[in-house]
């Protein structure tokens, strides 16, 4: 749910001064940042290219140094949020041990201008996203022989990665959770009163009497603009990035990004704004509060002070459920992007508690 969060510091970012330049000043810093994290060994992968899922046609990104490693495939939230131009701040040492897939969900990134809005926004479904995924998995288990693959959902794509993992739990080695979302009207009743508690304490009369005012939000009508409503007081708490209230120049990393040009940066802008109006009110009543049992082991990276989406929420229902093996790795310096936070800590987790449930993966594709 990260764009719900985000949408006017987003735009903001995408229509500054040096993004109307006719000349992309970034471009020499995008060289830079491609060379280095060029994919140099004989049996690596790196490659960006187009796919159909469910009818629509969306863009995949694929980089590991050994393609006999296995495949871990990231969810990126929102909806709208792509992970793919932020990726190159925190996923190369991954790609040692992983061959890492980021793709743009349909009416997203470099996958909104693909398909016609219009057209695309009747699919625009819980169940239509996990499809995708699902296709996507079955693709890219032809492509490179493998039995399985690892599945790593953030934020909104915790709610599309988990449900792929309730649906084909066969196809997963193992379900990484990531700012998990369980139920979405509890988990936003949870972030508005810990918002609310904040500015209370804070003494901001503003913040508190403008999250009254979404009364009965998250009963009731289920609009971004109330989801919006609070999150701009619970970013600069911490909600989203641990201790730094100021996210201007976290923004700007997709400037950097090797797979992100200037015309992309744009279309990403409109494919958040056209995914999370879209989307969000869909997504009222989505809950696993019934889910008691999966099929495959389940691994939790939760960031102790995530507040967008609530990880004592996520917690409550991880210590319910049963499944073959299960791990909840506390990060407790981070909030809703713990990889950005604390990319040691979560990457030692990957190796640590991921990496050894596909330890038949490392085949010769």
């Amino acid at each position: 749910m990260r764009i719900a969060l985000l949408t006017a510091a987003l735009f903001a970012a995408l229509a500054s001064p040096a993004t109307a330049q006719a000349h992309d000043a970034y471009a020499p810093a995008r060289a830079i940042v491609a060379d280095i994290g060029k994919i140099v060994t004989p049996n690596g992968v790196q490659k960006t290219f187009e796919v159909t899922l469910g009818g629509a046609r969306q863009v995949v990104n694929i980089r590991g140094a050994d393609k006999a490693n296995p495949i871990l495939i990231f969810v990126h939230g929102g909806p709208g949020a792509v992970e793919m131009p932020f990726a190159w701040a925190f996923q190369r040492p991954w790609e040692d041990f992983f061959t890492v897939v980021q793709y743009d969900q349909r009416g997203a990134g470099r996958s909104y201008p693909l398909n016609d809005p219009a057209t695309l926004a009747p699919t625009m479904t819980v169940d239509r996203y996990r499809d995708d995924t699902i296709e996507l998995i079955e693709l890219l288990k032809k492509r490179y022989g493998k039995r399985k693959i690892v599945l790593l959902g953030h934020s909104w794509g915790s709610i599309v990665g988990l449900s792929v993992a309730v649906k084909r739990p066969d196809l997963l080695y193992a379900y990484v959770g990531v700012g998990q979302g369980i139920d979405f009207r509890k988990g936003e009743k949870v972030g508005m009163a810990w918002t609310r508690a904040k500015a209370l304490a804070a003494g901001n009369a503003e913040a508190v009497a403008a999250i009254d005012a979404l009364a009965p939000y998250p009963a009731g009508e289920f609009t971004i603009a109330k989801a919006d409503g609070w999150r701009k007081y619970a970013i600069p708490y911490g909600s989203l990035i641990y201790n730094k209230p100021d996210l201007d120049l976290y923004f700007q990393t997709p400037r950097l990004s090797p797979e992100y040009s200037e015309a992309d940066r744009k279309a990403w802008g409109k494919g958040s704004e056209f995914s999370v109006t879209t989307l969000w009110p869909r997504l009222a009543d989505i809950s696993f509060t019934k889910v008691t049992k999966m099929d495959v082991p389940l691994i939790f990276l939760l960031g102790r002070h995530d507040y967008t989406v609530p990880s004592p929420v996520a917690a409550d229902w991880f210590a319910k459920v049963k499944a073959p093996s299960k791990k909840l790795v506390w990060l407790e310096h981070s909030a809703h992007m713990p990889m950005v936070e604390e990319p040691g800590l979560f990457f030692a987790a990957l190796l640590h508690d991921v990496l050894p449930l596909t330890e038949e993966a490392k085949d010769k594709p």
